[in-house]
């Protein structure tokens, strides 16, 4: 069974030599065929150097491929699916948070004749923001989409090639590689692996960009939010028709008063509140529409270097399947 491990790699050069000489030392002593497909996703450090000096050095074993410019973790994960040519696919990053020796439990697991293994961090070594923040984007997903998967943020898994080559046909401006490989898994699961606190560098992920993507994964996945403006539309239509009737009636028995004022201004707020956060969730998902439509490649690959490189190539997602039609 070949092994085909992806790395994407973005401003990791404090960590990347030691990731690629433990990398290298776990695949090495197991005697197997395997191949490293280490993705620079436009990284403005020394990575790049880095990379390209191992690929030199190993050239029988490590491919490297150079995104023209960064488009993101899971796109520069798409471009190494395209390259790879092993029997099981293995994806983790280069931080070292997820410690390379941990990628034989999962080649044990999947050898057990599951298509997808997804690695649970245990005791994770991030501050506790970054913990809370990621459970609650887990628990909200998992509501939302329906997924049974135990942590989205983990990037340490394996995958069948039959479950790449159907990500690979799917033709989504962007999408989120865990999520879709589960849709498409006969026999998924999940075991527990070590997580590491970050050796050097910063991690590429702010809470913005967190929250950006959990966004992408659940519109991506699900249309549950925009139903859930849609019932809670149509419960505030119905609590102002009755707040309006009610108005009505205290009129006519009342007689014109002017209290309540400020009360009349607090629900108009939260109706405007309500209507601005549907908007946005509408938003969403005609921004997801507007890039498939646009028909931009989702990477663009600029160089090749080590293992099966040839000349000097600038390759696009777009290019590359027209040219397989």
């Amino acid at each position: 069974m070949k092994v085909s491990i992806v790395v994407p790699v973005f401003n990791e050069e404090a960590n990347l030599e030691e990731f690629l000489r433990r990398l290298l030392t776990v695949f090495d002593g197991r005697g197997e065929p395997y191949e490293v497909v280490l993705v620079d996703d436009g990284s403005r450090d020394r990575s790049l150097e880095i990379l390209k000096s191992w690929a030199a050095r190993r050239a029988d074993r490590v491919r490297v491929l150079e995104l023209a410019r960064n488009f993101g973790q899971h796109q520069a994960i798409l471009a190494g699916f395209r390259d790879v040519t092993g029997d099981v696919v293995v994806t983790l990053d280069a931080d070292l948070q997820n410690p390379p020796e941990e990628i034989p439990k999962l080649l044990a697991k999947f050898a057990e004749g599951y298509d997808v293994v997804g690695g649970v961090r245990r005791q994770r070594k991030d501050s506790w923001g970054r913990r809370l923040a990621s459970a609650l984007v887990n628990r909200l997903t998992v509501a939302i989409t329906r997924m049974r998967l135990t942590d989205f943020g983990c990037m340490l898994r394996a995958y069948s090639r039959d479950v790449v080559e159907e990500i690979n046909r799917c033709d989504e401006a962007s999408t989120f590689i865990p999520a879709l490989a589960q849709s498409f898994a006969r026999r998924p699961t999940e075991i527990e692996v070590a997580h590491a606190p970050r050796a050097g560098g910063e991690s590429a992920y702010s809470f913005y960009r967190l929250i950006r993507l959990n966004f992408d994964l659940m519109t991506g996945f699900s249309s549950v939010p925009i139903q859930l403006f849609g019932l809670l539309g149509s419960l505030v239509a119905l609590g102002g028709i009755a707040f309006g009737v009610f108005l009505f009636v205290r009129r006519l028995i009342v007689g014109a008063e002017v209290e309540g004022v400020f009360t009349l201004f607090a629900i108009l707020f939260t109706l405007l509140g309500v209507a601005m956060a549907g908007l946005g969730i509408v938003g969403e998902y005609v921004g997801r529409i507007y890039e498939q439509v646009r028909g931009r490649p989702r990477f663009s690959v600029r160089r090749v270097y080590g293992l099966g490189a040839g000349p000097p190539r600038l390759v696009s997602a777009e290019k590359e399947k027209g040219e397989s039609r």
